[in-house]
């Protein structure tokens, strides 16, 4: 008798077939959800929490019909995230609903709300993913970040009750001066739990073009001096430059995926390309998604990077992680370069022992 069976994909198996078979042909299978700017906690450098805000939050129904929208324009994935997810009472409920709906779900949390109750229903209708930020390997570090007594503990008590019902759980921390210290004490106590971690150096400009986050953003000499110190680091990193250095070919201001294979939703249900590029929105109140898919985004990817840019050609954008977003964010001028991110391409690629190109030195 012929083996009837399914074969089984991991996430990351299925989403790399997805990929290969969809190319660059325009397709929303991943999006993210911001369903609060609130948060709990207060951290030092939140590119959300020192914004307006403003009143009018989607409501629970709101979020559902966005999730039916969203589905039957063919999404797999979705991203809850804030501000703090938890933080809103109905939370569960639009858990629940996507879920039902058949989506991946995958949650951004800083961890500190999760009681044992949340954590057996996560084990119950597991996500795709949780990924909980770490602020520091001490009390004092931690709080240091966030301004609220008492967080530390509770991120912990929520890390551990998810570990221990073993759901897919992920920690990360953004590196700061203030915690740059302590980013082996994380790993290790990652590490100890069986439990992925991975530490990201880049810190952006407030929503509102703020640069106050930016006091704590490390120089590129204090984060290449870290990741000298990482040999996985280097590993990866020297992968990837064999995989992506080189000039990009596109014209268009935008050079990632953002609006072909994913979107963004903030608070108030404006659409935009990604969470960080939000000076073009799209109002999914007074339209629907399909429309905003079909006709609005395709005419924010489609603008044209000025031939002159300073960026345009560069052998090095995709090492950088420069991106118009950033550059609005940070310079005012979307097609600016972020002077920080430029040095610190450079020196990783000086200091990993891999050649820059004659041209852009």
């Amino acid at each position: 008798m012929a083996d009837s069976s399914i074969p089984c994909l991991s996430y990351n198996d299925f989403g790399t077939f997805l990929k290969e078979r969809i190319g660059q042909r325009r397709f929303p299978f991943t999006g993210s959800i911001e369903i609060t700017p609130h948060c709990n906690l207060k951290c030092v450098h939140c590119y959300v929490s020192h914004c307006k805000q403003e009143a009018n939050i989607l409501s629970y129904a709101e979020v559902c019909r966005l999730l039916d929208e969203v589905a039957n324009e063919g999404c797999l994935w979705i991203l809850f995230t804030g501000g703090e997810p938890l933080v809103r009472p109905d939370f569960m409920d639009i858990y629940t609903y996507a879920k039902k709906k058949g989506i991946f779900v995958s949650l951004f949390t800083n961890g500190t709300l999760i009681t044992p109750a949340i954590a057996d229903y996560l084990y119950q209708w597991k996500p795709r993913a949780v990924e909980i930020t770490l602020y520091g390997a001490t009390k004092q570090t931690y709080e240091r970040i966030t301004g609220v007594a008492g967080s530390y503990e509770r991120c912990l008590q929520g890390i551990e009750l998810l570990a221990e019902r073993r759901i897919p759980l992920r920690l990360k921390t953004m590196v700061l001066t203030i915690n740059k210290g302590e980013i082996k004490q994380m790993q290790d106590y990652a590490q100890k739990l069986g439990i992925p971690f991975r530490y990201d150096p880049s810190i952006m400009p407030r929503l509102d073009k703020g640069l106050e986050p930016c006091q704590f953003r490390l120089t590129p000499e204090e984060i290449v001096e870290i990741e000298l110190a990482d040999p996985e680091r280097i590993k990866d990193w020297r992968e990837f430059c064999q995989r992506k250095l080189g000039a990009i070919d596109t014209d268009t201001l935008f050079v990632c995926n953002a609006g072909i294979h994913s979107f963004a939703i903030d608070s108030y249900g404006r659409l935009s390309l990604c969470i960080s590029a939000r000076s073009q929105t799209y109002d999914l109140r007074q339209g629907s998604f399909a429309e905003a898919w079909r006709d609005f985004l395709p005419k924010v990817r489609d603008q044209k990077a000025a031939a002159d840019a300073k960026c345009s050609g560069c052998e090095l954008v995709s090492m950088c992680g420069r991106c118009a977003a950033w550059a609005e964010l940070e310079t005012g001028d979307p097609q600016s370069e972020v002077e920080w991110l430029c040095r610190l391409a450079h020196l990783r690629l000086s200091s990993f022992g891999i050649s820059v190109p004659a041209q852009i030195k």
